[in-house]
């Protein structure tokens, strides 16, 4: 029973408090009551951390982003987060596509260009794929965990320790309007002529305003004292500011050993390729006019390259005796090549074919055999054999 009786007179205190908050709130915004400013420090130090939390939770969404594009793939990884499990793996952009290439490749035949050059590609896609991979890891660990325990914790914190110094400093404007109300009342009273019951109310209100005056020492040292806890927590936003800069020298750090791979990767796979930007526009181009031979020599098979320490192209006199081929010639290929059409004959760097010139040819062709398979090939494309 006295319990329930401390519970009953607990929450009407706690209505009490609640409702002359509410009230000293309403007269501020109404401008009828007196509202006790916070310091410039203190106000300064508060503009700092809502400021801080407001760009925090936009560059962590936006980095979110920039590491996982898909909306749906972030939802999933937010409700296994929330459930404390792991997500499942999921295969990424980069790995799907290079799977899908070398699977291409593979039933096409890896000894075609085509097919060989698709395989080499794929590859590296996937490569690609677990640099990805380990950017995002590294990323959410010493960038992304960081952001989020701030917003999640410390700023939490502060917003707590923030909304209870606005409900003291509410409890200590109410205690100034009801100590002012008291000590117009006592000095009204005071004014009339002294009858014993205006005598008595001289009393009262000379009570009340003693009243009033110690409930506002009490709310004054509640408030100081919350004001300071809150300074002291928002000063520590200056650590958080040089915290966060680690972690986004950390984030810097991954990028660039994540676009540094990317880099390899993609030079090694353009040394194995090398360039054919002509040889595909003539492969979509059923005219006769060859084929220009890639400037690199990067894909020059170990035979042409014994024969000269320069880049590998064919000589004008090359040229000369190519054109000017009479008979069955062995001839070396010096680069692959697609053949454009069933008339042509694809083919691959260093192997030896036959060739022969056919009356009527365009001079830029000749004739090429490889076995049982017949068909034209580009003179710039073969270095003849003694």
């Amino acid at each position: 029973m006295n319990i329930m009786d401390f519970n009953v007179k607990k929450l009407a205190a706690d209505a009490g408090t609640f409702l002359s908050r509410a009230v000293q709130f309403t007269e501020e915004k109404l401008g009828q009551a007196e509202k006790t400013e916070l310091d410039a420090h203190l106000e300064n130090l508060l503009s700092k951390a809502e400021c801080t939390k407001i760009w925090t939770e936009k560059i962590m969404k936006q980095t979110e982003v920039l590491l996982q594009p898909n909306p749906n793939a972030r939802i999933e990884e937010f409700v296994y987060e929330k459930l404390d499990r792991k997500a499942p793996s999921r295969i990424n952009n980069p790995e799907l596509l290079g799977q899908y290439m070398i699977d291409a490749g593979t039933e096409f035949g890896p000894g075609t260009a085509y097919g060989n050059a698709l395989i080499k590609c794929g590859e590296t896609q996937k490569r690609i794929g677990t640099a990805d991979r380990e950017l995002i890891q590294t990323s959410a660990l010493n960038f992304l965990t960081p952001l989020r325990n701030f917003i999640e914790g410390d700023y939490k914190t502060i917003a707590k320790e923030r909304k209870l110094l606005q409900n003291k400093r509410l409890d200590l404007d109410a205690a100034k309007t009801r100590l002012k109300k008291a000590k117009t009342a006592d000095t009204r009273a005071s004014q009339l002529n002294s009858t014993r019951l205006e005598g008595d109310n001289i009393m009262i209100w000379a009570e009340e305003v003693t009243k009033s005056e110690q409930e506002l020492r009490i709310t004054q040292s509640e408030f100081d004292r919350q004001a300071e806890i809150t300074r002291l927590l928002l000063e520590g936003i200056s650590s958080t500011h040089a915290h966060h800069l680690r972690c986004l020298n950390d984030f810097v750090e991954a990028q660039l050993t994540y676009y540094a791979q990317c880099y390899q990767y993609m030079l090694d796979l353009q040394k194995q390729l090398g360039s054919f930007p002509s040889n595909y526009l003539c492969n979509n181009n059923q005219s006769s006019i060859p084929p220009l031979p890639p400037a690199s020599s990067n894909v020059v098979g170990p035979s042409a390259m014994a024969s000269t320490s320069a880049l590998v192209v064919t000589s004008p006199s090359n040229l000369s005796d190519l054109k000017e081929c009479t008979g069955n010639r062995k001839a070396r290929v010096l680069y692959d090549y697609d053949a454009a059409n069933s008339s042509e004959l694809s083919l691959l760097a260093d192997e030896v074919i036959t060739v022969f010139s056919v009356v009527g040819m365009d001079s830029d062709w000749l004739m090429g055999e490889r076995g049982n398979q017949k068909g034209k090939v580009p003179i710039t494309y073969l270095e003849l054999l003694n």
